[in-house]
């Protein structure tokens, strides 16, 4: 179905219609519309446009209105100020175009059939280490970034650029060699499934082991750095004890990102290793195109604009002296692929906000280089960091990083704890309902507080607030959603039914209008990347509900037309609800 025009793009076209008639010397202006609290709308264009013709702005508003013919959309309009526009639409009009959005799956929201290809990288854990608090906005950030590009259009590609190379696996393979039973877990005989926890702990206990001998043992330390050699030149032993490393993460990552309610597939991995047989060729092209120089053995991209404390530039180094390769030769090879292989038009980086300085760096030098130009470019949503509640980095009372899947436990015990408090006879969940309500709002609270700040400001991890029924809060939501649900049981056998020729309620127009605001909402989400502006459209539209509910009784409405002209607002506005929230990664429980 093709997308439904909004009102404020219906009222658009009328203004612009009058602007033509009363003022053909114009040409096509924009009457600048925008949401008001004075009235529906109010259009602020005709100021613009009387300095413009030299006219006086209230005189060419009230002839702008006097062109436009009676229609069943604008119910008055009142010249205001200077020359404002006051504008109201007719409560029919609300309606009907509330019924076209109700009647498409997708909500009326357009899809661009034509839109590019964005590659989003995110979720970048490393190898044989812990997830931390640390790890939890890219993931979070970036599944919601996936998801809302995906509804727009955009053909998304997703891509985890997990830390799976370098010197530490030269350290971990050898001992492993050394020591060869340490990774096998399974008892005699025994074919279960190794949990992730377990992955996990055999994987820190092995590192803690081979960083102590590495540390205390000169000749396990040499015998380590020629691992890392034999690493790099593809030796079929060590890559294959590197390979297990990888998988046995693997299955500690996914048991992590499934209790996120994130889906990531195998294909989608693809690690620094991933870009190996690059690094070489990413070199030799930087130094034959003369962007990268040779200065003091190492390959250096320079630049103006970046210079140390001393005055003096500071250099993005591609490959160092000794003809290692660092972060930055991976990261150019990955644009490489990406634009060249995958035919991206948008590379977006979730990435923490402390290297920004990094990527400007490298964008600039693939930039230079021809990667990066007008038809491809590469945008970094950086994020801030996670607080705890004194404001300080989150930390464990012995000073050390949060363990990402301890957090999330907690907050699922939390939450379970609420649903349990609120549960009675009138709702009646079973223990596996509470359960299940439990991880749903838990998770749903980590990340909606994260979801609903701005990417960049850091913000505190504050459990108590997250779960809390009151406020910003993804609870809030999920219960403005689990109300409309009872009411719609409750309301017999009565059909939501859109009914244009009913008087609206005021609670009911501004319901309404917010609902019709929906697909604007998701535009400009996805093209500023900022999932903090979907959050906040959906607070506002179950705010606007608990409005609607204090004031407009639905099953016991006065008559039969209205009863079902307010389920089909409420219904539409779960839909919406739901909607809003999965594109966000967050479950919208049936009965809270």
């Amino acid at each position: 179905m093709a997308s439904v025009p909004s009102l404020a793009s219906t009222v658009q076209q009328r203004l612009a219609e009058g602007l033509s008639a009363a003022l053909p010397e114009a040409g096509s202006a924009d009457p600048l519309l925008r949401r008001s609290d004075r009235a529906d709308f109010q259009a602020n264009g005709i100021l613009a446009l009387a300095k413009q013709l030299k006219g006086n702005p209230r005189e060419l508003a009230t002839k702008v209105v006097g062109a436009i013919p009676a229609n069943d959309v604008l119910k008055e309009i009142e010249v205001s100020g200077p020359g404002f526009l006051n504008i109201t639409v007719t409560d029919a009009a609300i309606v009907r175009t509330l019924a076209a959005r109700a009647a498409d799956d997708r909500l009326g929201v357009p899809f661009d059939e034509a839109a590019g290809t964005t590659v989003i990288d995110y979720a970048q854990p490393n190898v044989a280490k812990e997830m931390h608090v640390g790890h939890l906005r890219s993931a979070v950030i970036g599944a919601a970034m996936v998801e809302i590009l995906e509804f727009t259009g955009e053909k998304v590609v997703r891509r985890h650029h997990i830390g799976d190379w370098g010197t530490q696996f030269g350290m971990l393979i050898q001992y492993l060699i050394e020591h060869p039973h340490e990774l096998d877990h399974k008892a005699e005989g025994a074919d279960t499934e190794v949990s992730g926890e377990e992955a996990m702990s055999n994987l820190n206990r092995l590192y803690k082991a081979s960083r102590a001998l590495f540390d205390s043992d000169e000749e396990f330390k040499t015998r380590a750095r020629a691992r890392v050699v034999d690493l790099q030149a593809g030796d079929e032993q060590t890559l294959a004890l590197w390979q297990r490393f990888v998988d046995e993460s693997k299955i500690y990552f996914y048991s992590v990102f499934e209790k996120l309610d994130m889906d990531i597939q195998d294909p989608d991995i693809v690690g620094e290793s991933g870009y190996n047989d690059m690094l070489a060729e990413t070199c030799r092209l930087l130094e034959e195109s003369g962007v990268a120089v040779r200065s003091e053995g190492a390959l250096c991209v320079f630049f103006d604009d970046i210079k140390g404390p001393e005055g003096n530039p500071v250099p993005l180094i591609v490959q160092k002296s000794d003809g290692g390769f660092g972060y930055a030769a991976t990261d150019l090879s990955a644009i490489r692929d990406r634009v060249q292989n995958l035919k991206a038009s948008t590379l977006l980086y979730v990435v923490d906000a402390r290297q920004s300085l990094h990527f400007k760096m490298v964008f600039e030098t693939a930039r230079r280089a021809g990667w990066l130009n007008d038809e491809v470019t590469a945008f970094q949503l950086a994020f801030g960091t996670v607080l705890g509640k004194d404001g300080k980095p989150f930390k464990t009372r012995e000073g050390e990083t949060v363990r990402l899947v301890d957090l999330l436990d907690e907050a699922i015990d939390r939450a379970t704890e609420v649903v349990r408090e609120k549960n009675n006879e009138k709702i009646a969940l079973t223990e596996e309902e509470i359960v299940e309500n439990g991880a749903q709002i838990g998770i749903g609270a980590v990340k909606y507080a994260d979801l609903s700040t701005s990417a960049v400001r850091d913000y505190k991890f504050d459990l108590d607030q997250m779960v809390s029924l009151n406020g910003d809060t993804s609870v809030y939501i999920q219960y403005a959603y689990a109300r409309i649900q009872s009411i719609k049981r409750n309301a017999g056998d009565a059909v939501p039914t859109a009914h244009p020729e009913l008087e609206l309620a005021p609670a009911e127009r501004a319901l309404g209008l917010h609902l019709d605001q929906f697909g604007a909402a998701i535009a400009e989400v996805a093209e500023e990347y900022a999932p903090h502006k979907l959050a906040a459209y959906l607070y506002q539209l179950a705010s606007h509900l608990t409005a609607f509910y204090d004031q407009c009784p639905v099953v016991k409405a006065d008559t039969q037309e209205q009863k079902e002209n307010r389920l089909f607002l409420i219904d539409l506005t779960a839909r919406t609800l739901q909607r809003g929230l999965a594109l966000l990664g967050i479950q919208a429980p049936e009965r809270l």
